[in-house]
């Protein structure tokens, strides 16, 4: 088994405007673009300073015409992939892309849980995936949260496939309880019950960067609407939670010093 199973290594933004995504991604995180050259596929590699952490996609006209809307993906490395997609739709989840390769980056699929949380998984080289892992240099992948309807069945359907197991539960008053996940006893994320009339996706994704407040102006003037925050969290961490211009929900974190 990899030792990086089970933690998210790519995020993806399926839009109905990639060109004015990138340029609001660009203006808010800092991030630099970079066609992936995909022979028959547009797809854009968003980059932190020389790494690319992320991918840029328009959503198919027959998505949109199905209803879909703009929103990011995550995935998940693990070991094998096709047993781990199989693991899914035995136990209730769903795949909904079969496991397949992408030439010179490795092996995907996208999957649901039980709960209808979607994500995908792949497998890629132990090296692809440690160069994105800084969780707080800004531009990377930081925080993965989701919100279910039963947080608890949800980690113990992931944890025999992820190795995700209970990291600290933070009390949430009226809201209940925020649990901490993640593999060999390292938070990664955050699991607590969907609130009630929260309309937002299952899984939110914080990037990182340096400031906050700072961020929150660029969010704003670049189209950008807030949706919660700026707000300090446990360990000290600043958060907000915001809708980008074609309307796909993401969230940013700044450290303590930063605040």
């Amino acid at each position: 088994m990899t030792r990086y199973h089970g933690r998210f290594c790519w995020y993806e933004l399926m839009t109905s405007d990639t060109a004015a995504a990138l340029a609001f991604y660009r203006a808010v995180i800092g991030w630099g673009h970079q066609d992936a050259g995909m022979p028959g596929m547009d797809y854009g590699l968003l980059k932190a300073g020389d790494t690319a952490v992320a991918g840029l996609m328009a959503l198919p006209a027959d998505a949109c015409a199905a209803g879909a809307q703009p929103g990011w993906i995550g995935y998940v490395a693990v070991s094998d992939v096709d047993a781990v997609a199989a693991g899914f739709a035995a136990d209730g989840g769903a795949v909904h892309r079969a496991p397949g390769d992408i030439p010179g980056v490795g092996r995907f699929a996208i999957v649901s849980d039980p709960q209808g949380a979607m994500l995908a998984i792949i497998t890629e080289p132990e090296g692809a995936t440690a160069e994105r892992l800084q969780p707080m240099k800004p531009g990377h992948g930081s925080w993965h949260e989701l919100l279910a309807p039963d947080w608890d069945a949800a980690l113990s359907f992931y944890a025999p496939r992820f190795g995700w197991g209970k990291v600290q539960a933070i009390d949430m008053g009226p809201m209940g309880t925020y649990q901490l996940y993640g593999p060999n006893d390292e938070a990664i994320g955050g699991m607590m019950i969907r609130p009630e009339g929260f309309f937002g996706p299952p899984w939110t994704y914080y990037f990182a960067v340096d400031e906050i407040h700072a961020a929150l102006d660029r969010v704003t003037a670049n189209g950008g609407t807030l949706l919660n925050g700026p707000q300090e969290v446990p360990g000290g961490a600043w958060i907000i939670q915001a809708l980008d211009p074609q309307g796909a929900m993401f969230a940013l974190v700044a450290p303590p010093a930063a605040a």
